[in-house]
């Protein structure tokens, strides 16, 4: 191996552990706001990747249905549980999927800028995060964090399932957000590559801003810290629960926007990329921000260079790097029972 190697692996891994870090922050913020440990968030990846394909393909719609249908389930079940007329977040929202439905349809996807495309892809996406929020895990919000994982992961199951029926088998590739790349030395970035790194970089930065110096952010930072104690200061953990997840939402359908141009996405495939961040999540205790982007950003590497080691195990080497972690969090950690 001569350095030119170790360069492209290099650059092929903080690209990969850019992606990782934005999921293991978005699925850290998750689990400290809600107890839930979002399985679904390589979902949202999928659903950017195919959602931003479509579209230059000229055909987007399957997933304004499936916002449309989301944003009707939620209206149903709250009408169910408060006896009531649907109140005007309801509606709102209910106009928002329509309208947004009706403009897939009249648009020139194919013909947009691509700018253009991706804010409709975001449109698209990230009302889904609080909507599967309301639909799934609000009404059990106090319950057990076993019960939570279980849903969670049922949720990813109906999610797959979706995913198959809306977008096929078949996977899915866009087109690069500019040609070209920058050299340094005897590598060439791809420019691709560059504007995974430097947006990944800049939402890191805004999310450090957001919690550090915006209301919203304390309040959530709050709600992880003490959950019942942010309640009583007047912070609603129901719009903590939604604010989070729909954060996760955009930097899941965000990761998908970045990475699709690189390689072919397939309706299952964001499962296992949220999964190579859970690994990076878990490095932080699933508390820790810049432990976990860390974390993830070394997942990214290590997967880098054992596909180059040995590449027929270089899942079994990503996810063996989860085990020791584990254990020093089960020998330093002092267990107690659960409140019930």
């Amino acid at each position: 191996m001569d350095s030119q190697i170790v360069l492209l692996l290099g650059q092929d891994g903080l690209t990969s552990g850019a992606i990782y870090a934005l999921l293991a922050l978005s699925i850290v913020l998750v689990f400290s706001v809600t107890r839930v440990l979002l399985v679904p968030q390589g979902e949202f990846v999928t659903f950017g990747a195919m959602a931003m394909a479509g579209m230059q393909a000229g055909q987007s719609i399957a997933l304004a249905w499936l916002l449309l249908a989301l944003t009707v389930a939620r209206t149903a079940g709250a009408l169910w549980r408060r006896r009531e007329l649907p109140g005007p977040g309801d509606w709102i929202m209910l106009t928002y999927a329509v309208a947004l439905w009706v403009l897939l349809r009249l648009l020139p996807l194919q013909a947009l800028p691509m700018v253009v495309q991706a804010l409709l892809t975001l449109a698209l996406i990230v009302p889904m995060g609080p909507l599967l929020y309301d639909i799934a895990f609000k009404p059990i919000a106090s319950a057990h964090s076993l019960v939570l994982l279980i849903v969670s992961i049922a949720l990813h199951g109906v999610l797959v399932g979706l995913s198959l029926l809306m977008f096929g088998a078949e996977g899915a590739r866009s087109e690069p957000f500019s040609d070209g790349g920058l050299g340094i030395g005897p590598v060439v970035f791809k420019s691709q590559a560059l504007w995974v790194i430097a947006t990944s970089l800049l939402l890191i930065g805004a999310l450090y801003v957001f919690f550090d110096r915006t209301l919203y952010g304390k309040a959530l930072r709050a709600t992880s810290v003490n959950r019942l104690g942010a309640e009583l200061m007047g912070i609603s953990p129901e719009f903590a629960g939604q604010l989070s997840f729909g954060l996760a939402a955009f930097i899941g359908a965000l990761s998908g926007i970045l990475i699709a141009p690189l390689t072919t996405l397939y309706f299952d495939s964001g499962f296992l990329i949220s999964l190579k961040g859970f690994v990076g999540a878990v490095t932080g205790g699933l508390l820790s921000y810049p432990i976990a982007a860390l974390g993830a950003t070394s997942v990214g590497l290590v997967e880098s260079f054992s596909t180059f080691w040995a590449s027929d195990y270089k899942e079994v080497i990503v996810f063996t790097l989860i085990l020791p972690f584990l254990m020093w969090r089960s020998l330093t950690t002092r267990h107690s029972e659960e409140d019930a």
